[in-house]
């Protein structure tokens, strides 16, 4: 998302298109740049996830899989799953964490938020960052969530506010976008409880030639 405005809107829409399902060498090459842009959210989301020894996790929609060393060095015996319905960032995330799926630490399936490839309460903790804006079917999504997720799991859902966004003309092109309140109400809808918010200030980015603030939106869910 850097210096955005240089572009025409043909441009925009394509990048946008991009981050909502990478695509070729470019999706490639815009997902590496993503994992710097999104450090910090991940940092906080790892965090809010509070993973203890021996919980299975699952990421929808994590990219190429960037950060899941981040997760699986923190116990030995956490086990990792990750859907996305890019088929070149399952491909890409399977690459890049080859050794822990060797170690069967880890998996990457290729399918849609709405239509997720688990058992019943197959996890612990369920986790998503980034994705929310472009979700078709919400409600499907949260159900197929609750499905998989154990009745004591924990729900993290991480993402810019509407309030940064805003800043970003890519946003105007496929993005829902929300506030604080706006992802609270969605949740409280689709029939999870609300633990906790958490909202982290990140380093300040460059857009059109100035410094805008970054924050992190972090929501803590459970049945």
């Amino acid at each position: 998302m850097d210096n955005p405005l240089v572009m025409d809107v043909g441009t925009l829409k394509a990048i946008a298109q991009q981050l909502r399902q990478p695509e070729g060498e470019q999706g490639i090459q815009l997902a590496k740049k993503m994992n710097e842009g999104n450090l910090y959210i991940n940092r906080f989301t790892i965090d809010a996830l509070q993973l203890r020894s021996n919980e299975h996790v699952l990421e929808i929609g994590m990219g190429n899989g960037f950060f899941v060393k981040d997760i699986l060095s923190i116990d030995d015996s956490l086990r990792y799953a990750g859907c996305d319905f890019s088929p070149v960032m399952v491909e890409e995330a399977r690459i890049v964490n080859k050794k822990f799926i060797q170690s069967k630490r880890a998996q990457f399936h290729l399918a849609p938020a709405d239509e997720l490839p688990f058992q019943n309460e197959a996890f612990d903790k369920v986790f998503t960052v980034n994705t929310i804006y472009f979700w078709e079917d919400v409600g499907r999504v949260f159900s197929e969530i609750r499905r998989v997720l154990r009745p004591e799991g924990r729900l993290v859902i991480s993402l810019r506010p509407k309030s940064i966004m805003k800043h970003y003309p890519l946003a105007r092109f496929g993005f829902r976008l929300f506030s604080k309140e706006d992802i609270s109400q969605l949740i409280k809808k689709n029939s999870f409880v609300i633990k906790d918010v958490i909202e982290k200030k990140e380093p300040d980015q460059e857009i059109n030639g100035a410094k805008v603030p970054v924050e992190t939106l972090v929501l803590i869910a459970g049945k």
